[in-house]
Order: C-alpha cells, then structure tokens, then sequence
C-alpha cells in the first residue's frame, strides 16, 4: 500500500538534471517542474505492479520522461503511448519549430514521434488514433496520465476505458488539466468519485495527482459521469474542490475555473471555452 505522504515535499523537484539526459531532444507542453514529475513516478515511485499509460502525448515529450524513468529503475512491462498523432501548421510552429525540430509538410506527425522516441522503442506501446475508439487492451495500470480531457463526452469514455485497471492502493492519475480555467468538468468528474481518489500532489501551475483508494466500480463510474452536468454542479464541484485542495494553495487556479464556468454557459469542450477579462 502506498502512502501520501510519499508525495509530502514534492520529491520530484530533487531529481538530478543529469538523470534524465536525453530526453530534451523531445520537445513537450510540459512544464519544468512536471517534466521531473513524469520522470520520479517511473523511476522512483512506481514499483512495476502495472503498466504506464500515457493519453495525449502530442509528438511524445511526456512519453520520453516516462519512459526515461522506466527504463532507469529497469522496470518491466510497457509504456503505452495514446494520441491522434496529428498537429496543425500552427501547432506545428509554436510546440515543434521553435522547440529545434525541422520543418515537414503535412500534419501527420507520427513518424516524428517514432524517432523521437527510438531510444526507448523497446517499452513503448503506440496506439494511434481517436483515443475513443482505441480503448485499452487489458491489464493493470499503475501510472495514468491523462491530458485528453477535452470534451466531457471523449473524458467519460476514457475514464470508463482506463479507470477499472487501477490497481487500489498502489496506482496514481496524473490529471494534467485539473486546474486549468477551460476544463472545469476534470474536478467534478474526481468530485464525483469521492473517496475512491485522494488527492497527494501537486505540480504548477494546473497538474494535481491523485492516489486510487478503491477498485473502479460501474457504480462509481456512474457517479463520476460529467457529460450531463449543469453548469450549477460544475460550480459545485469547484467549491467542493476548494475544500480538498486547500492544502495545495490553489484557489486562485479555482477561482479561474469559476469565472469560464460563467462566462461560458453550457460549454463542454475546452477549445470553445472564451476567457473574458484579464490575461489568462
């Protein structure tokens, strides 16, 4: 049984640059501090119980960290890789071009991902396409990290996909969108799972990790569904998340998610969301 408490000081900020050498050649979306969080949870606090699932790695910069962790702690097993592999000319400029990679025609970017990762070819699983239609194999999932949350209905259907294969006591969500303004639907949907998850960390500025309590139930995925939700439970669950994240010192992160809720009635899908005010 693993403990919360393993996640008190947020260990991954001590890990030696040195360690993950290699993995700056694939460029990611992550931020510093959740790039050394990807990479502690496979090579310091997983214990190779269960696979790692990796669901929306763009051209596979969370996949290298995994993987570059898994492969130091010399676990067995795999690291799946779930993604429509697929970016537009102008995410192609600001995530790829700018980040060293040269330019290519189309928006197929598959084939990058292949030889970014080739150094840990060996543990990685790709699954190309819509993540909704890939589904999961089979078998227990020890890290889950999960940056497809996009649109309620796609959450429901992953949730349903990868949750069950939790391993209770023992594996971790990494919700990377949680606290991020545009996806309010990721707190209610953990809100709705009640103590099944505890909360344990927290990686600025919107990434918070969640500990699995409890076997992942049809009941409890019932529970949890968002894609039916008001706009009244979404603001709920933001002031019920209040209350379990105040330890983390993010309400100003909620604060955010309560004004797009207003903002934006009835939205469900992030890329529609408006922000109206401030920079966000």
């Amino acid at each position: 049984m693993r403990q919360p408490s393993e996640f008190d000081d947020r260990p991954w900020q001590r890990v030696d640059p040195g360690r993950v050498a290699g993995v700056d050649a694939v460029p990611t979306m992550l931020a510093a501090e959740e790039q050394k969080l990807y990479f502690w949870l496979t090579s310091e606090w997983m214990q190779g119980r269960g696979d790692v699932v990796d669901v929306g790695c763009f051209a596979g910069g969370s996949t290298a960290r995994l993987a570059a962790g898994h492969a130091q702690a010399g676990h067995g097993g795999k690291v799946h890789a779930y993604d429509r592999f697929t970016a537009a000319a102008g995410v192609k400029r600001r995530q790829l071009y700018q980040k060293g990679i040269a330019p290519f025609d189309g928006p197929d970017i598959f084939p990058l991902a292949q030889s970014l990762l080739a150094p840990w070819a060996d543990r990685i699983d790709f699954h190309r396409g819509n993540i909704e239609d890939l589904g999961w194999p089979g078998g227990p999932i020890e890290v889950l990290t999960l940056d497809a949350s996009k649109k309620t209905d796609l959450t429901d259907r992953m949730t349903a996909d990868f949750f069950p294969s939790l391993i209770p006591g023992r594996s971790v969500i990494v919700q990377q969108d949680f606290l991020h303004w545009s996806q309010p639907w990721i707190a209610a949907q953990m809100v709705g799972f009640g103590d099944h998850f505890e909360p344990v960390g927290f990686a600025p500025n919107d990434t918070v990790i969640f500990l699995c309590r409890k076997p992942i139930t049809a009941e409890a995925l019932s529970a949890a569904r968002i894609d039916n939700l008001s706009d009244a439970d979404l603001l709920d669950a933001v002031s019920q998340t209040r209350q379990t994240l105040a330890p983390f010192s993010v309400a100003h992160r909620l604060d955010r998610m309560e004004k797009g809720i207003r903002d934006n009635p009835g939205v469900r899908i992030a890329w529609q969301m408006k922000w109206r005010g401030d920079k966000c």
